[in-house]
């Protein structure tokens, strides 16, 4: 499995945490984001996940900024990405079921590191359920023009 970690400079801590963890079990980690604190802009950093998405060279994907908002917002401009921004085991696990999410997205000033790996856990061991939840996610991928 390949995953691509991409961050902010409010994320870099955790991103290194979850970084050791991944590679430490085995997983294939691409590193996108920052590994410094100095101020950088959040949009470059999902774009670059986005990218790898539409290449098809990954998996999954984690993002990481502040809060998780304005990096979801980002990644949730492709039409190809399903960012979730999950606080708890129960949000990834809803995300990937319901609604395929590829991306996970982790606020790096409001969660704690052990209940980030407990999400990373959950977000890649949970398959997408399908069934009605199929044609709700083509939605996502392909909106009405409005």
């Amino acid at each position: 499995m390949k995953i691509a970690i991409s961050n902010d400079h409010a994320g870099t801590d955790l991103k290194i945490y979850i970084l050791d963890y991944l590679k430490n079990h085995n997983y294939e980690v691409i590193n996108l984001g920052t590994d410094k604190n100095e101020a950088v802009d959040y949009p470059d950093f999902a774009f670059k996940i986005a990218k790898l998405f539409k290449e098809e060279k990954i998996d999954y994907g984690v993002l990481i900024c502040g809060s998780g908002i304005g990096i979801s917002i980002a990644a949730n401009r492709f039409p190809h990405i399903r960012a979730a921004l999950c606080n708890d085991m129960v949000s990834c696990e809803l995300a990937r079921l319901h609604n395929d999410a590829n991306i996970l997205v982790l606020g790096g000033r409001l969660i704690s590191k052990d209940v980030a790996i407990e999400c990373i856990n959950k977000f890649l061991n949970t398959n997408f359920e399908g069934g009605k939840h199929l044609s709700r996610v083509n939605k996502l991928s392909n909106p009405p023009i409005i």
